[in-house]
Order: C-alpha cells, then sequence, then structure tokens
C-alpha cells in the first residue's frame, strides 16, 4: 500500500466517532433523498403505467345472454374500432348482508348492491394484481376491489335471499385498473348466486384504437351497441372515471412531496457540507505533520478528500439500500392511494441520488482539503496546536477579521458577565467560537423544524378537510330506503310521521333531512345534483370555502365544481328551472365538497312546484352523549320500516390517500428530523473534540461530570431556540402554499379553518421542538465530554 493510502486508511480509522457520523448522516440524506424522488416519479403518471403493465380495459360492458346468441356476442369484438377483447365471464348483481362474524359493519347489516364475477386472477386484459391477501381458492370465496371493498380480509357475508343462503369468506383484495367488477368469485360459485329464474350476465372487456377521450369512449360504446342486437347490452362502464380519479390524487401528492423533497435536498446538502468540511478542518494540524513529511499540497488534498469519501461512499451504498428497503411500505401505500404506480425506486434513481451524493462530499470536502494543502508547514503545526476561534482567523487576517474577532470576543465576554452558573455561561458562549459552523448546524436545525412543522400542519388540515369532505356521512344514525329493498315500497314517504317517531325517540339530539330534486339550474354546463335540506345541518360539519350557508329560500350554497364549470362566483345570481317554472336563487357560499353540488333549503323548491326524489330521501341524526347508536337505530327501525324507511347507524370512513398522505410526510420528517440531528451531534462533537484541553482544564478546576453535560447542552440551546423561532415560520409558510396547490389539484378549495391551524397551543410546542431536537444531537457528545478523564484531556492537543 501506498503511502498516500496509508495515510487515508489511518486518518478514516483514528476518528471512529467521527467517521460513523459521517456514514450515518450520509446515509439518512440519500435515504430521504431517495425516497423523496422516488414518490415525485410515482405521482407522475401512476394509471397510465399501471393501464399498460395491467392490460387495462377501455370498456367493459355486461350483456343478456337472453338478448344475443355467442356467436353475435363474439361478433362485436370485430366492431369498428376494436383491437382487444375479453370474454365472456359470468357476472352477478347481488345484495348480501354482513356475516356473523364480521364486525365493522355489525353482522346482519346491509351491503350496497354489488357486481361479482367469475374468471381467473389472470387473463388477456385487466389483469388482477393482489394487494392483500390471496385469490380465491374455490366456492365460499371472495375476493374485492381494493379501495372499495366493503368488508375487511377475514369478513364473511350471506345471501340471506337466495336458495341455501350461500356465504362467502374475504380472503383478498386485488387492484383493477379498469375497476371491471365490485368483486371476483370462482366460476363455479357463480352458479350459487344466481336468483332462481334469471341467469348471469355476460362480463366482455374491449380496448379500443381511439380511447382518449369521453367523446372518444362514448362513440366506442355506441360501436359495439350497434354490433349486437337492440337491449342486448344492459351496462357499460369507461375506465375514464377510474383515470380522472387516479389522476386527481396523484395531482395531490406533487406539492407536498416537492416540498418535502426540497426540504430534504438543502438539509442533505448542508449537512453534508457541514459534517465533511469539519472533518478536513479539525485534522489541520495532522496536515502539518504529513506536510512536514514530505507530502506534497495536492497529496494531502487528495488524501483528505479520500478519507470524507471512504465513510461517505459507505453511507451512500447503506442510504441507497435503506432507501430501497423503506420504499416497498411507503411506496405500497402510495400505489395504493394513486391506485397505480411504481412499487419499486427506478435505478436511474439509485445512480442519479448516489453520484449527486458524492459529487456534494467531494465538493464540500475539496474546499477546505485545498485551503489546507497550501497551508505552510510551520503554521499548519502552529495552528494546529492554537485554541480554535476567531483568534487565529484574526491573525491571518486583516482589519475586518479582527474587528469581527472583537466583536465575538466582546458578546463572549458579556455573556460570561450575566447572572447564571459558570459552566452555562460557558456553554452559552460556545457558538461563538466557530460561528460559521454555528450557523450552518442552526440552519440545519431550521430546515428540520420547519419539515416537521410542514408534517404537522398538513396532518391536521388533512384531518380537518376529511370531516369536512364526510359531512353529511358522519351522523350518528341514517334513517333511509334500505338498500336490500326488503320493505314493502310506499307511494309517498310519510315525512312527518318520521320527523314525529324521530323527535320522540329518547336519545335524539338534532336531525335534518336531505333530498335530490330534479330541478335544473338554467346555463349550467355540467351536471349538478341539486340536494333539497329540511331543518338545522349545523352540527353535521360542512365547511365554507367562501361565504355563508344559505339562510332560507332564494339561496343556494355550490361546491367548486359548479363555479368551474360555469365560471361563476359567490354572490352571483343563478336561476332554477323545472317544467317550465323558474325562480332566481343567489349563490351565498361556496360549500368543501368534491362533487358538482347545489345544495339549498327545501323551501326554495316551493315556487317551481317543490318536485323532490322522496323516494330517496334521507333523514340524518345526531345523539345526545352516551346514547348507543346501534340500539337506538335497532329501536327507531322497527317504527319507521312500516313506513318504508330503514334505520341504521352511520358509517365512519377512513381515506386511504389522507392515511398515505399522513404516512409519507411522518416518514420524511423523521428521516429529515434524524439528519439535522446527527448536523448537530457532529458539530457539537467536533468542537468538544478541538476544545477538549480546555475541557480538561476546567475538570482540573473542579468542575463536575453534570457541569460539562450543562455546558455542553446549553452550548446548543440558544441556536436550538432561534432555530424553532426562525423555523416554525418558515414552516407555516410553506404549509400555507402547499394545501391550496393540493386543493387545486384535487378540484376543491381549502376553508380558512383548515389553514389556520396553527393556535398558540401547536406552534408554542413547535418552537421548543427546534430546542428539543438540538439538545438530542448534542446529548451524546455531552456524556462523551462528562466521562473523558482528566489527565486524558489535559494530555490531548
Amino acid at each position: 500500500m501506498s503511502a498516500l493510502g496509508k495515510v487515508v486508511r489511518a486518518g478514516v480509522g483514528r476518528k471512529r466517532v467521527q467517521t460513523l457520523v459521517m456514514v450515518l448522516t450520509t446515509m439518512m440524506s440519500v435515504t430521504a433523498c431517495i425516497l423523496a424522488i422516488g414518490l415525485l416519479v410515482a405521482a407522475r403518471g401512476p394509471y397510465q403505467r399501471s393501464f399498460a403493465d395491467q392490460h387495462g380495459a377501455h370498456l367493459n360492458v355486461l350483456y343478456d345472454p337472453a338478448g344475443a346468441s355467442p356467436a353475435q356476442l363474439d361478433a362485436a369484438a370485430h366492431a369498428p374500432g376494436v383491437t382487444a377483447s375479453a370474454g365472456p365471464y359470468p357476472a352477478v348483481t347481488v345484495r348480501a348482508r354482513t356475516g356473523e362474524d364480521t364486525r365493522i359493519p355489525p353482522p346482519g347489516s346491509p351491503l350496497p348492491p354489488m357486481t361479482l364475477v367469475g374468471r381467473a386472477q389472470d387473463g388477456p386484459m385487466d389483469g388482477l394484481r393482489i394487494t392483500t391477501g390471496r385469490w380465491v381458492a374455490g366456492p365460499g370465496e371472495v375476493v374485492f376491489l381494493d379501495g372499495h371493498s366493503p368488508l375487511a380480509v377475514g369478513d364473511s357475508m350471506r345471501f340471506p335471499d337466495l336458495p341455501g343462503q350461500p356465504t362467502l369468506k374475504v380472503v383478498g383484495l386485488a387492484a383493477s385498473v379498469s375497476w371491471s367488477a365490485d368483486g371476483w368469485v370462482a366460476p363455479e360459485q357463480v352458479a350459487g348466486l344466481t336468483a332462481p329464474g334469471t341467469t348471469p350476465a355476460a362480463q366482455y372487456l374491449y380496448r379500443f384504437a381511439r380511447a382518449g377521450t369521453d367523446a372518444e369512449v362514448e362513440a366506442d360504446h355506441a360501436a359495439i351497441a350497434a354490433a349486437v342486437p337492440p337491449g342486448a347490452l344492459t351496462k357499460a362502464t369507461s375506465y375514464r372515471p377510474a383515470q380522472a380519479e387516479a389522476d386527481r390524487t396523484a395531482s395531490t401528492f406533487v406539492p407536498f412531496v416537492t416540498a418535502f423533497g426540497v426540504l430534504g435536498l438543502a438539509l442533505s446538502v448542508l449537512i453534508i457540507g457541514v459534517v465533511v468540511s469539519g472533518a478536513v478542518t479539525a485534522a489541520t494540524r495532522r496536515i502539518g505533520v504529513l506536510k512536514a513529511l514530505g507530502f506534497t499540497p495536492a497529496q494531502v488534498t487528495r488524501a483528505y478528500v479520500g478519507q470524507a469519501l471512504i465513510p461517505a461512499g459507505a453511507g451512500t451504498a447503506l442510504g441507497v439500500l435503506g432507501g430501497n428497503l423503506l420504499s416497498v411500505p411507503v411506496l405500497g401505500m402510495a400505489h395504493k392511494a394513486l391506485r397505480g404506480g411504481l412499487l419499486g425506486i427506478p435505478l436511474w434513481v439509485d445512480l442519479t441520488v448516489a453520484a449527486a451524493a458524492l459529487a456534494a462530499v467531494t465538493g464540500t470536502a475539496l474546499v477546505p482539503a485545498l485551503r489546507a494543502g497550501r497551508l505552510r508547514t510551520v503554521e499548519a503545526l502552529a495552528v494546529g496546536r492554537t485554541a480554535p476561534g476567531v483568534e487565529r482567523a484574526a491573525a491571518r487576517g486583516g482589519a475586518g477579521r479582527a474587528g469581527t474577532a472583537g466583536l465575538l470576543t466582546g458578546i463572549r465576554n458579556g455573556i460570561g458577565r450575566l447572572p447564571v452558573p459558570r459552566s452555562l455561561s460557558l456553554g452559552l458562549a460556545g457558538p461563538f467560537h466557530r460561528p460559521g459552523r454555528s450557523v450552518t448546524t442552526g440552519a440545519a436545525v431550521v430546515l428540520g423544524t420547519a419539515g416537521v412543522t410542514l408534517c404537522v400542519g398538513l396532518t391536521l388540515s388533512l384531518g380537518l378537510v376529511q370531516d369536512g369532505l364526510e359531512a353529511g356521512r358522519a351522523d350518528k344514525v341514517v334513517v333511509r330506503t334500505p338498500i336490500e329493498g326488503t320493505t314493502e315500497p310506499v307511494d309517498q314517504v310519510d315525512e312527518a310521521a318520521v320527523a314525529r317517531a324521530i323527535g320522540a325517540r329518547p336519545g335524539t339530539r338534532a336531525w335534518y333531512s336531505t333530498v335530490p330534486s330534479p330541478v335544473a339550474l338554467a346555463g349550467n354546463t355540467g351536471r349538478s345534483d341539486v340536494v333539497a335540506f329540511s331543518g338545522d345541518a349545523s352540527w353535521n360539519g360542512y365547511q365554507l370555502v367562501t361565504g355563508r350557508w344559505f339562510h332560507g329560500p332564494g339561496e343556494v350554497v355550490v361546491g367548486s365544481a359548479y363555479l368551474r364549470a360555469n365560471q361563476a362566483k359567490v354572490g352571483d345570481t343563478v336561476t332554477l328551472t323545472d317544467h317550465g317554472r323558474t325562480t332566481p336563487a343567489k349563490i351565498t357560499g361556496e360549500v368543501l365538497t368534491t362533487g358538482d353540488s347545489v345544495f339549498l333549503d327545501r323551501a326554495a323548491l316551493a315556487p317551481i312546484g317543490g318536485a323532490v326524489a322522496t323516494e330517496a330521501i334521507s333523514f340524518h341524526i345526531d345523539l345526545t352523549p352516551g346514547t348507543d347508536a346501534k340500539a337506538y337505530a335497532d329501536a327507531l327501525d322497527d317504527v319507521v320500516r312500516p313506513m318504508g324507511l330503514g334505520a341504521e347507524p352511520g358509517e365512519q370512513h377512513i381515506s386511504i390517500v389522507v392515511l398515505a398522505m399522513n404516512t409519507l410526510a411522518g416518514t420524511l420528517t423523521l428521516l429529515l428530523s434524524v439528519v439535522a440531528g446527527l448536523g448537530v451531534l457532529n458539530t457539537v462533537l467536533l468542537d468538544t473534540r478541538e476544545r477538549v484541553h480546555d475541557l480538561g482544564v476546567l475538570k482540573a478546576l473542579g468542575m463536575s461530570p453534570r457541569q460539562t453535560v450543562g455546558m455542553v447542552l446549553t452550548s446548543v440551546c440558544g441556536s436550538g431556540l432561534v432555530a424553532g423561532l426562525i423555523g416554525v415560520p418558515i414552516g407555516i409558510l410553506v404549509h400555507h402554499q402547499v394545501m391550496p396547490a393540493m386543493a387545486r389539484a384535487a378540484g376543491i378549495g381549502v376553508p380558512g379553518e383548515d389553514l389556520g391551524v396553527f393556535d398558540p397551543s401547536v406552534v408554542g410546542p413547535l418552537i421548543l421542538g427546534g430546542l428539543v431536537l438540538a439538545l438530542l444531537g448534542a446529548a451524546l457528545p455531552a456524556t462523551w465530554a462528562a466521562r473523558t478523564r482528566t489527565v486524558t484531556a489535559l494530555r490531548t492537543e
């Protein structure tokens, strides 16, 4: 081994703690960057990738076998524009109830109508990918569409209206890029799910040469319908809604992942720079020894760049490995939320991040290494024996540096006169010995605090937005027409009788009713759903982006989709119309909803006839504290069932998108916090080792281990507190930019109450979080300093 190689190896092995810190810092930085970039790549066109990988279908069609012969159905595959087809698969639409071993919903609860298809997992089109559990092994089992499953894996459902009352157990969830069915069973199971006197439908899947727009898909649908006898085609489902939802969801991920990615990149470069440059600067005296032994400036530079690259290279390799391992659960959750995308980190991301990290290490190590290489031998040896600080900088510099040194000396002297124990005043003055290094480390804590603030703000805001979107579904009990249709149909719901029954029931706190209306809005370019309210709905959590709730006839509130489609704004007047009759109404507010919805008071419909779809009316009920929702619903159900309605407990909905965002934000924030903490640890460790001789003097003068720990920890208190005061406002500013960007991508607005989550009870702990982060980073060096023997410290130069 050459002399230069021995120097590099000796340098790496001699300072093991510093080497370990450099490895960990580089590893965590690379891991954070790989995850952030991987998430950004995953959020770009996830549906298109999954559609190609799973051979998605543009159109999913159900035929009535009685309306066309098998030959006629097969001939439809040759209709104009068709490029591929698959099928037939037997399909049935069924109604079921939850089984006895199901907890949510409670046993016996009715489930929504669902279309089940008998087919194999793989096929020429719409390949199904198992996300949880396994594929069906035979009759008695079912796999549901992931993200739309009414039950969890392990639950069961039964069919009391079918012969034999068959039961199916949920054994898995599968991703279908085409949403071709609600669930899948073994082909031989379909006969047992078919009602007497009926036959299963025949499902065919099609791909077309041109299906990029709704108009093209509609034209393809018409071509298929024309190729079979009239009435044979009973239902057709396009892939476009699934694509629109996936693209909209993916767009909401981009702003917050970009914000965390930028924070992570800046923090990684900063910390790597601090660690590497500090390691080279700390070896100034050793550089003088090497030059005295005959090493040239170029050799010295290469030696110390090599000493930085070896641990950085190991950390980069571990970071690439860790990033790919951590990406399995992280990207798996993102894939579930995005309904597509990557399940692993692309190779080019690994190579790019690794190359960038090593380039950053080389660049940050090269500057101090070149400066050290140009030092004269005597100067390097003298500097190495001098206490670090601005005094030696002043010796090398001119009047400007001397003035700065004098100012910092004055600050340290002023701190020394504070009425605090001497060990604490020494700690408070510590950052002014290495102001440049302290500022850089403080900047790292600022970025870490900003990341934590952004994560907390996003978690709180997303939770509030989700609550607003779930308004109207947050009822404790809901009364409506039962979806299984087992009650006797009635011509007209006696709303007054239902209201009396609800009001008389013990435990009722408040209630209101909603009912769809067929009225239209003149000039509306969209397909708005008009919903009429009766009663006070303020308790159910509806949130307004702007404006206020309607207060009576002549006023409406609308969703963002309506305003966007019609280029309208709050304060405009719209015209409600039904069968030639019209009445004006003013838009008083923009309600938080993802749908194209118009909400109004039911009395507003009186001037145009008051037409509503009473068969779809629902009563939303809130209960007094302590009232059992299941018992209340069962008792009320006995009363309203003769009226053609049913009562059931409300359902709690968990958004996989919000869950994924919170998980991803938390993961990235944890990585950023660890990187910032390692930066503090490295800085304090360097300062402590550089001043170890002074530490020995203090110990000889009677400083106890507890006072030593206090001194070291106090040295980061000021910078940690200042970092909190700076980092929290930065995090709040980023939050106020990211949340609206995410909302715009989702096609909604953000209510002010959902943005204003940073009240004093939240901001105070976040500011102290910068201090806590700095203290955690300094804990290990403080312990080392306290355990260092006085004699050992005095003998160290």
